[in-house]
């Protein structure tokens, strides 16, 4: 005798989704690097950097704005977004490729679309924590205030986080296995943080630098939100920027992922 379930059975029942995702988090929590690179390190150096430092505390005399109110959170933000991107999700996805599990979910109700989406979303969550956590630590402890647009950040974030993320598919579509994941994702990343700004202030880049850092999606990235928190609309060549790099970069990674 077979058994159907009713329609209020299925409706409640766990998506496969959730499930992945699920499962995923739980193997992200049991990973203390991934946490403490993407959560703590940039949350650390903000604390670090902004209590020692005094020229960090002190008002620019043309402005009247210090390190600490913008330049250094939004600084943390991307660095987050960025390890997430260039060390999180190529990892994952390479070793699980590598091992096999993607090959064997194609062949399941799950598809291996379904951990795809279940590993950016895990990564988009720990992001918007981890831009949270430094808002208001920085904000508790420095002083510093909150974005004064902060729909205008919402959106930069989030074009941000696309840009990188599909960035870091690109890394994930194109290394032979997880090993290599680590050494191409810092390849990327640490160039593109240069261009945003975490070592040289895009204030303090020379005009032909800075134009350029406009064009990649850290540059773009970091004066959008420099912008929101400001309290001033992103310019529109940041944010169509960023929209273009995750277009073109997403559809490169479409084209080139492989599932074994």
């Amino acid at each position: 005798m077979t058994t159907t379930d009713s329609p209020a059975v299925t409706r409640h029942r766990p998506s496969a989704l959730r499930k992945v995702l699920l499962a995923e988090t739980r193997l992200f929590l049991r990973d203390p690097a991934t946490a403490f690179f993407t959560l703590v390190l940039p949350l650390a150096l903000l604390l670090i950097l902004g209590s020692a430092i005094p020229a960090f505390r002190q008002p620019d005399p043309a402005t009247g704005e210090r390190v600490v109110d913008i330049h250094l959170p939004s600084t943390m933000i991307m660095l987050a977004v960025a390890t997430a991107a260039f060390s999180a999700i190529p990892s994952v996805l390479a070793t699980y490729r590598e091992r096999g599990v993607l090959r064997r979910l194609s062949v399941t109700p799950v598809s291996p679309a379904t951990l795809l989406g279940a590993q950016l979303l895990l990564n988009l969550a720990t992001a918007a924590l981890a831009a949270f956590l430094t808002i208001l630590s920085g904000h508790l402890v420095l002083g510093s205030l909150p974005p004064a647009a902060p729909a205008w950040f919402v959106l930069a974030f989030v074009l941000g986080v696309s840009a990188l993320f599909t960035l870091g598919l690109c890394v994930a579509a194109l290394v032979p296995n997880g090993r290599a994941a680590g050494g191409a994702g810092a390849l990327a990343m640490f160039p593109l943080l240069f261009f945003g700004g975490l070592w040289l202030p895009r204030q303090l880049m020379p005009e032909v630098l800075l134009r350029f850092s406009d064009f990649t999606p850290t540059g773009a990235f970091a004066q959008a939100m420099h912008d929101s928190w400001a309290g001033q609309a992103p310019q529109p060549l940041h944010l169509g920027v960023l929209v273009a790099w995750t277009l073109v970069a997403g559809a490169f990674a479409a084209r080139a992922f492989r599932w074994e």
